[in-house]
């Protein structure tokens, strides 16, 4: 489908994406100018939302993790929930955006409840806390088990589609609209295959992550880096993007996107076992800690996967019926079965650069969600932090919009490149096409001109190298040989069809090279990114790489904050 409302004039707000961030704006803009389930008044906006699928299908949806907040209890406070993303970070996160995270998180809950989602609860009617890895305590909320995602996007479909003035469904962005230094919205492929101006005083980023850049991922086929991908053709500063988090335990099966096992399963006692069935990690050690020991024990063991062990798990079916559900359609039992693993590219720690409020380098445009950089994930996402990202900073970033502001700030992980606190050093440069062509199967697929005979081929090519090259653990030698497949491949972009399969294509590659760049610069390991020639961590690498379009790569200081300052980032604008 579908236009819901014509595209002529400028929208005071348009959105791209349809995920919890992007949503989560939507709806606090563009509600009447009365009080509202969402916990206040209504923006009452011209507010439009374009999605590359149905507005219902993001990677929100696929989200088995639940939210993590202090929502009450003795046991936890939110300075606790702070130390935890602190430590899941290594080192890399902004405390003052963390501090935001955990201090907004609990009323953003509460108002998506108060829009009608329905979390799991306990038999006296308290909501169902879950411990997942890397949390000192319990304090994620469920819904249905392991579909958390898809009630949250279910309760905030139904609330945009009550207030947006415009929803366009199946069109494609394919770039931002920059006119005096300022965004004014996108131009966009329509679903007629027509490039339409989508024009707007306001233009919010909020389209997910770039999972489909390797070829094993828990993300849907929409998670192409179009967001990320748009911003470097603009010049918008984009950074961490080597950290991309790999997801421990999803089901090693043919099937794509790679169904996930739960953190929640290990949270409630599920072992890791390797091929001897023997277990070698801490299951609640933080995502990249237990990825690595997996890639290595794997390596040891000459195997390509591992084992989950949810036998001793009682009521699996009545506790986790979505994935009881997905282990049956494959013949699979966990009361007597060991699940088959393996880590797959699961989230994109980094992004476009904000400021505390959601605004990016380039007046006009916010970003919100996976494909923003607000600082609070660090070098590595602590679990279930990442939907109750969405809301606080989605919900901030509408505020902000509405309190009148239309610029960054000097606050946050944006704040040195914006006061010139940078260091410039020269990025990896990309391999020429041309000299040492890769040799790799499935490369026929292209002819002699390095045009693709087919994209999808094109597109498969790109995922393997990017898996083999810049998986869980990479080295300056398997960097190396992804990037000289990507040149290739981005070599013969210009010939591939104008539509959508192409500009993904394109998109991919360019978030590709900005990782490999971000990758073989960064010769350290630390948090999600491993290197298996530098695996020590330096503090000299305690610092944000950053890209800003350019082949060149920009060094400086992450932003710190006090922690244990409450008014972090509550400065008014």
């Amino acid at each position: 489908m579908t236009s819901s409302a014509p595209t002529s004039g400028t929208l005071d707000v348009l959105v791209l994406g349809s995920g919890v961030a992007g949503l989560s704006a939507a709806v606090r803009l563009a509600a009447p100018l009365s009080p509202t389930g969402y916990g206040g008044d209504g923006g009452g906006l011209r507010v439009g939302v374009l999605t590359k699928a149905e507005l219902s299908q993001s990677a929100t949806r696929w989200a088995q993790g639940g939210v993590a907040a202090v929502l009450g209890g003795d046991e936890d406070s939110t300075d606790l929930h702070l130390a935890d993303t602190l430590a899941a970070g290594a080192g890399l996160c902004d405390a003052d955006a963390a501090r935001v995270l955990v201090d907004e998180g609990p009323s953003r809950v509460h108002e998506l409840i108060a829009m009608g989602a329905v979390f799991d609860r306990q038999p006296g009617g308290a909501l169902a806390l879950a411990r997942e890895g890397g949390h000192s305590t319990a304090r994620v909320v469920h819904a249905g088990g392991a579909a958390t995602g898809a009630e949250v996007e279910r309760a905030l479909v139904d609330a945009t589609r009550a207030s947006a003035a415009a929803v366009l469904e199946e069109w494609f962005a394919l770039d931002l609209l920059v006119e005096g230094g300022r965004c004014r919205g996108v131009v966009a492929m329509a679903l007629d295959g027509r490039a339409v101006e989508v024009r707007a005083t306001h233009t919010v980023l909020a389209t997910g992550g770039a999972g489909q850049v390797f070829s094993v991922t828990t993300n849907p086929a929409e998670a192409t880096g179009d967001g990320l991908a748009m911003a470097l053709r603009a010049g918008v500063s984009v950074a961490d993007v080597e950290f991309m988090q790999f997801h421990p335990t999803a089901l090693h099966h043919p099937a794509m996107p790679r169904p996930l096992l739960s953190e929640a399963l290990r949270g409630h006692g599920a072992l890791l076992r390797d091929a001897r069935g023997e277990r070698f990690v801490d299951e609640l050690a933080p995502r990249d800690v237990v990825s690595r020991a997996m890639a290595e024990r794997m390596h040891e063991q000459g195997v390509d996967s591992l084992w989950l062990d949810a036998t001793q798990l009682a009521s699996f079916d009545s506790r986790f019926p979505t994935i009881s559900a997905e282990l049956a359609a494959i013949g699979l039992d966990p009361a007597t079965d060991w699940l088959p693993i393996a880590p797959a590219a699961h989230y994109l720690s980094g992004g476009v650069l904000t400021d505390l409020w959601g605004a990016t380098a380039l007046p006009g445009l916010w970003a919100a969600g996976e494909v923003a950089c607000t600082g609070v994930h660090g070098a590595n996402r602590l679990a279930s932090n990442s939907l109750l990202e969405g809301m606080v900073f989605g919900a901030r970033l509408a505020e902000t919009i509405l309190d009148g502001g239309t610029g960054p700030t000097p606050t946050g992980v944006l704040a040195p490149v914006l006061e010139g606190r940078v260091e410039a050093v020269d990025a990896p440069q990309p391999p020429a096409s041309g000299a040492g062509r890769p040799d790799l199967d499935g490369l026929d697929g292209l002819d002699g001109s390095g045009a693709p005979a087919d994209v999808a081929k094109a597109r498969d090519l790109l995922q393997r190298a990017m898996t083999d090259g810049a998986g869980v653990v990479r080295s300056a030698g398997s960097l190396a040989r992804a990037g000289r497949v990507v040149a290739v491949l981005a070599d013969a972009v210009s010939s591939a069809p104008a539509d959508r399969a192409g500009g993904e294509l394109a998109n991919l590659l360019t978030a590709a090279r900005s990782v490999l760049a971000s990758a073989t610069l960064r010769t350290e390991t630390r948090g999600a990114h491993a290197r298996s020639d530098f695996p020590e961590s330096s503090e000299a690498w305690r610092c944000r790489i950053v890209h800003d379009g350019s082949e060149r790569g920009t060094v400086l200081a992450p932003a710190t904050g006090d922690p244990q300052d409450d008014t972090a980032g509550r400065s008014p604008r």
